[in-house]
């Protein structure tokens, strides 16, 4: 999996078309993300002694072939690369631009 924690991303596919977040979480076991502001769904929360119950939104994980890269030089959509730079060092690159993700 090519996404870390931080990286912008664009929704692809699902009920969140179109829209754009940070990504909060990865689970590479899963190949699942959390993406701040996509997915939001409605957690019943019990109530314990000193708190009252309540029903909270969170963001639930999506697929990771839902979402792809934001290249930062134009602003869209992109895949992402590898390459190696001069000190030997595995890098990911945006394929549009070849612009540096890391």
């Amino acid at each position: 999996m090519n996404f870390k924690v931080g990286d912008k991303v664009v929704v692809i596919a699902g009920k969140d078309k179109g829209k754009e977040g940070k990504i909060l979480t990865v689970d590479r076991k899963n190949d699942r993300v959390v993406v701040e502001g996509i997915n939001i769904v409605k957690k019943h929360v019990k109530g314990n002694g000193q708190t009252a119950g309540s029903i909270e939104e969170i963001e639930a994980s999506i697929h990771v072939s839902n979402v792809m890269m934001i290249d930062p030089k134009t602003k869209k959509r992109t895949r992402i690369g590898h390459t190696v730079d001069k000190k030997g060092k595995k890098i990911r690159i945006s394929k549009k631009s070849g612009e540096n993700l890391d």
